[in-house]
């Protein structure tokens, strides 16, 4: 695309997050998600391909149709207290605006739009899709927590984190994994919402690291199917290596960073004595593991680094910037020593 309007589409995104994040009127915060949809819809359809077009007009109507939910909702409350201020909710409109965020954020049980649309779309915007658009509908869910339906909350996020684990058991696409994966993640976060938000915020940064490092590694590799994985280690092997673990950090097993926001999130789920909804969070983080093991095993273990079976692969130096990867994949490895002290923040 023309540098240019690839500016202005950039440009525009980053203010429809900036003008959700500031606002305190609905009608603006309104106005900055119609902006930061309209603004990546020429990016998802400039490839001129079939799978770019579906997916583009997947994307379109899902967040057409939660922003005018959301419209209509605040409308409702609009006319019931007099107010047009975010932190003045009804109960009605606001699980109204819950369903029509979870829908911009692809959670279940309207997550069906996700994986299509990150299936038809290059690497980098489904790195945008899945990190930075997921910011403002999740900053407006954390500005109105106190307004929400705890039980309606809790019940998406167990039905979230379950339905990304047993869904991405059987992809063979690295794409559906990864959309499965951020479907899962999500729910662990809405799930602790009610009850602690300081959990809540330090999971979706946690969230936009891993996943920012995994994308970036997927791309300088150009791996899209669990097929291209296999021969990654002839390419790239350090990078093969890292890859191994920010998996693992993805899957939350210790000493990874991914393991401490699990780690916090079960225990706080005991500590308020939901054993049972505590039980089926962890069994579906087992579920995640088991496709994120899957990766690691096409990664490292179906072909042996010094005897090729298959088309040998050409070792390319890379001219792509790496530097946002590294500081990525360190974060995403390396904070679990800190937990003490981020919980202390």
């Amino acid at each position: 695309m023309n540098p240019y309007p690839l500016t202005i589409m950039l440009m525009s995104m980053a203010l429809g997050t900036t003008l959700t994040l500031t606002s305190n009127h609905w009608l603006m915060a309104w106005m900055g998600l119609e902006i930061n949809t309209l603004a990546i819809i020429p990016l998802l359809i400039h490839q001129h391909h079939p799978r770019a077009t579906e997916a583009t007009m997947k994307y379109f109507l899902t967040q057409a149709a939660a922003s005018a939910l959301i419209l209509f909702a605040t409308l409702m409350n609009a006319w019931s207290t007099g107010e047009w201020e975010i932190k003045h909710m009804l109960s009605t409109p606001a699980s109204m605006i819950t369903i029509a965020l979870m829908m911009k954020l692809g959670l279940a049980p309207v997550h069906f739009w996700l994986p299509e649309v990150l299936q038809g779309i290059d690497m980098t915007l489904r790195l945008i899709l899945s990190t930075w658009q997921k910011i403002a509908p999740m900053a407006l869910i954390i500005m109105l927590h106190k307004w929400l339906n705890p039980y309606l909350l809790m019940l998406i996020g167990l039905l979230s984190a379950l339905s990304g684990g047993w869904a991405g058991i059987n992809q063979t696409q690295v794409r559906k994994i990864m959309a499965y994966s951020s479907i899962a993640h999500l729910g662990w976060m809405i799930t602790i919402l009610p009850m602690y938000l300081p959990l809540t915020k330090l999971n979706f940064i946690i969230y936009l690291t891993l996943t920012m490092a995994m994308f970036l590694s997927l791309k300088t590799i150009n791996a899209t199917k669990l097929s291209a994985m296999t021969v990654s280690w002839v390419k790239a092997p350090t990078l093969t290596t890292i890859m191994l673990i920010t998996l693992l950090s993805l899957g939350g097993l210790p000493p990874t960073s991914g393991f401490m926001p699990k780690w916090l999130i079960l225990h706080e789920l005991a500590k308020q004595n939901m054993m049972v909804i505590a039980t089926m969070m962890a069994i579906s983080a087992l579920l995640s593991l088991f496709f994120y093991l899957r990766l690691c095993y096409s990664l490292t273990l179906t072909q042996s680094p010094n005897n090729t079976n298959s088309t040998p692969t050409w070792r390319h130096k890379t001219n792509k910037l790496t530097t946002m990867m590294s500081i990525t994949i360190t974060l995403s490895t390396m904070l679990l020593p800190l937990t003490p002290s981020i919980t202390t923040l």
